[in-house]
């Protein structure tokens, strides 16, 4: 049984480590305090629960807001990871639901993208509006958070496929079969709507950032007989979340206590226009 309870507080108990949960993913965390911080930005997607998770503190972020509340370009992304970085997280998981641009990756694989690719539009993604502030986006995700997603997913005896690029769509809609096709002619693997910009910000603050990509159907381009349905994809996920928890849970055991990634370097040298949080 989860119990919560609501504090709000500018300044909130740390915690090291993060999830931030996608489409039907609103609870993680038992017996969970929830939080509220404010940011330069605004509120944040939902108040955040903190727990104790293997030892360590962790905070857990419904993207959306409990209930779906948000759609994909209504997030406020640059709130939510300002918010986490506040509470003293800098290690992110970030399971999603995705659509496959391959048939062999059918609904209920898991996959750890490596790459992203960005095809949103008109969301604000960066932090930083003046001075010359370029970060090195090469590779989006964390090396070190992305193997311990896949020896989670190792060790449950599923697997996870390792790499991949996720295209990221500005959405509400789902893609045409056109856009489909066309995505998985450029051999890309996956289609989703919320991964840009939060990875992006995720690295404009130095953080470690992974997804977990669970796939829920088949792109329209893909299965020439049928289309996306919000229906169908929300019935996957349903029925694919505790196994996404289990492995979320065993990822956050999994990953480093030090960060000997290159992500913590990822502003060094550089000339901010503000202090970090």
């Amino acid at each position: 049984m989860t119990t919560t309870r609501t504090t709000t507080r500018t300044t909130a108990p740390a915690a090291d480590l993060a999830v931030i949960g996608g489409s039907g993913f609103y609870e993680l965390l038992a017996d969970a305090e929830r939080v509220t911080v404010d940011t330069p930005y605004g509120e944040p997607s939902d108040a955040i629960t903190l727990s104790q998770v293997g030892g360590r503190r962790v905070a857990f972020l419904p993207r959306h807001g409990r209930g779906h509340a948000l759609l994909p370009h209504r997030i406020n992304y640059r709130a939510n990871l300002w918010a986490l970085r506040s509470l003293g997280v800098r290690q992110i998981l970030a399971p999603c639901a995705v659509g496959s641009l391959r048939p062999e990756l059918g609904p209920g694989a898991v996959v750890v993208p490596d790459q992203l690719v960005d095809r949103t539009s008109g969301r604000v993604q960066t932090f930083y509006e003046e001075g010359a502030v370029h970060i090195s986006f090469a590779d989006p995700y964390c090396s070190h958070g992305r193997q311990a997603a896949l020896e989670a997913a190792a060790a449950a005896g599923t697997g996870a496929t390792d790499g991949g690029t996720m295209v990221v769509i500005q959405g509400p809609r789902f893609s045409t079969r056109a856009e489909s096709q066309w995505y998985a002619a450029a051999g890309w693997s996956l289609v989703n709507m919320t991964g840009h910009p939060e990875a992006v910000l995720a690295r404009e603050l130095a953080l470690c950032y992974t997804a977990i990509a669970l796939v829920t159907d088949l792109d329209a381009g893909i299965d020439a007989q049928q289309s996306v349905s919000q229906e169908e994809v929300f019935r996957v996920f349903a029925e694919n979340t505790q196994r996404l928890r289990e492995l979320v849970l065993d990822t956050l055991d999994r990953l480093p206590k030090e960060r000997t990634c290159g992500c913590p370097d990822t502003l060094t040298g550089l000339e901010l226009p503000f202090p970090l949080p």
